[in-house]
């Protein structure tokens, strides 16, 4: 039996309210069960020095989590100077994840820059932020559209990200953190909506998993991701 109650395949209830801030080209909250995540999409007519004349766009993001996000408080990064080496490898999974639904030519020579802020966590905040992200490029994208200053469609498809992992002796999907704490195996699957991969994090936090589980566990996260997509589908009404 799960600590909530879900079957085995089951997420947990997914809701994504759009337009929640005023200012950012696109925006999002995502709640994935108790985990909540502010996403919004800032656009600009720069790109990085490395990519100036290429004719490329880029996509990167950052994150962060409240001082109340968990059970603690955690002090504010910026009040130590620098980023934790955690906040840095979910940011930059964030902009890998993403970059992968973007044709970076369509897109031309513009960044996008996706913000998450988990406002709450109770596990999956890197997943939450990636599915959640990629409603807000899609609304920010949708503005260049609109505007004519873009050519075709630069997205070209969706991505969502959904965490997979054997807890107490059985694979289960979408784990929260009583199940995250716990779990024998962890894993994180980033995939596009055709059922592409884009990254797979998994680890062992005891003893060694096979592959055959590693292959329940992708079967799980394309249940997941497929039920991810859809939601962000009824999100930007398409």
């Amino acid at each position: 039996m799960r600590p909530s109650g879900r079957n085995l395949d089951q997420i947990r209830p997914v809701s994504i309210e759009t337009g929640v801030t005023m200012h950012a080209e696109g925006s999002c909250l995502i709640r994935m069960g108790n985990t909540h995540v502010l996403c919004t999409a800032t656009i600009e007519e720069k790109t990085p020095s490395f990519l100036r004349g290429s004719g490329l766009g880029w996509v990167t993001a950052e994150y962060g989590m409240l001082p109340r996000a968990t059970t603690t408080r955690n002090r504010r990064e910026a009040t130590s100077g620098k980023q934790s080496g955690r906040t840095q490898e979910i940011q930059r999974l964030i902009g890998r994840s993403l970059r992968a639904a973007v044709d970076r030519s369509a897109l031309g020579e513009r960044q996008i820059t996706i913000d998450c802020d988990v406002l709450q966590a109770d596990g999956g905040t890197r997943c939450a932020s990636i599915t959640g992200g990629w409603v807000a490029l899609r609304l920010a994208v949708d503005k260049l559209v609109r505007a004519g200053e873009v050519t075709g469609d630069p997205v070209i498809d969706h991505v969502a990200a959904i965490s997979a992992g054997i807890y107490a002796g059985q694979p289960v999907l979408d784990l929260d953190y009583a199940e995250d704490s716990e779990a024998a195996t962890d894993a994180n699957f980033v995939m596009t909506g055709r059922g592409g991969l884009v990254e797979v994090q998994a680890s062992a936090e005891g003893a060694a998993f096979s592959r055959a589980e590693l292959e329940t566990l992708l079967d799980l996260a394309e249940k997941g991701i497929s039920e991810l997509v859809a939601a962000q589908k009824e999100a930007v009404g398409r």
